[in-house]
């Protein structure tokens, strides 16, 4: 840098409103951006970054935020079809769902329904663990616990990869004894 020279080193900083894609959904936020592009050229001169390295990137959670620009009528023309097709899939599947009534839609998880399934003769064969009518609710707790008991003297079952040392073996087998003891 020559005599008389300064350097522009003041930085701007501007508070944006951004949207941004959360674990809960869209959502506008303020964001604070150190000299963020203020030109179309200065736009157009950033760095591009090949496709695979953005997806690498992505992936490794090294970029934390996307910018994408685009003009002002594609824009609303994009989110206007997004509104029509998210509106579109409510509608429908709320006045599917209220047209339906509970009877129709077991009747549709029956026997004759499953006709055109890959999977009917394989269902058929096993028939008897498969109820004839599927049941509108869980069945009621009964309070039931089940606990099997083994017949004093018999060892406990364990399934194991490797053999245990003796010393282990002892160990375990005095403690299923002193619990057979204690009742």
């Amino acid at each position: 840098m020559s005599a008389g020279q300064t350097s522009d080193t003041t930085s701007s900083v501007e508070t944006l409103n951004v949207l941004t894609r959360t674990r809960t959904g869209l959502q506008y936020r303020w964001m604070e951006m150190e000299n963020p592009p203020t030109s179309a050229s200065e736009l157009t001169s950033l760095p591009a970054m090949s496709w695979m390295r953005f997806a690498k990137d992505l992936f490794d959670e090294r970029i934390e935020q996307i910018c994408i620009l685009s003009d002002l009528e594609r824009m609303k023309s994009e989110a206007e079809e997004l509104r029509q097709l998210h509106a579109a899939s409510t509608t429908e599947s709320e006045d599917t769902l209220s047209a339906k009534t509970k009877k129709e839609r077991f009747d549709g998880q029956s026997w004759d329904s499953l006709k055109s399934s890959p999977f009917y003769d394989v269902l058929r064969e096993h028939k008897d663990v498969l109820p004839d009518e599927i049941p509108a609710e869980l069945p009621q707790d009964k309070g039931i616990q089940h606990e099997i008991d083994l017949v004093p003297g018999t060892k406990y079952c364990v399934t194991r990869q490797w053999p245990l040392p003796r010393d282990q073996v002892k160990a375990i087998d005095d403690f299923f004894e002193s619990r057979r003891q204690a009742g």
